[in-house]
């Protein structure tokens, strides 16, 4: 598997592997996918996602998805890695992200979790934040 910056070509593969992986799809435009880095098998076809979302000083990491056909391979790990190794290189002290599955993932990643109003304004104000995702969803953050 190949992770690669993303194309707008691959707009319509991301909503797809998204809504698979019950993840919001709402505010996925082109516009917001400077940020984001996508993994291909060997047919080409996207099997991956992650995306990063600046705010401020931090970052939002969002869409993080795998395909149910690529899972268990190490896949999300990779995508987790290289979306970090981006932020560190844009000088992002902290990642920040929601979630209603993927806690446990998290956690063995180095995340902590935190109470969702400790986040800054900026991440506050966000979509993720503010419509898409759940009240109860885990708020978690990550210091790089």
């Amino acid at each position: 598997m190949k992770i690669r910056a993303v194309r707008s070509d691959d707009l319509d593969a991301i909503k797809a592997l998204l809504a698979e992986n019950e993840l919001p799809v709402a505010d996925i435009t082109e516009d917001l996918l400077s940020g984001f880095a996508v993994a291909e098998d060997a047919d080409g076809s996207v099997v991956g996602s992650v995306g990063l979302e600046r705010l401020g000083a931090n970052a939002l990491l969002r869409s993080l998805a795998v395909a149910q056909t690529a899972r268990n391979a190490g896949l999300g790990g990779r995508l987790l890695a290289h979306s970090e190794n981006l932020a560190r290189a844009s000088g992002i002290s902290e990642l920040w992200l929601l979630t209603t599955t993927a806690t446990d993932f998290f956690l063995r990643c180095g995340y902590g979790v935190v109470n969702r109003s400790s986040a800054s304004a900026e991440l506050l104000a966000s979509t993720q934040f503010a419509q898409l995702c759940p009240a109860s969803a885990g708020c978690m953050k990550k210091t790089l």
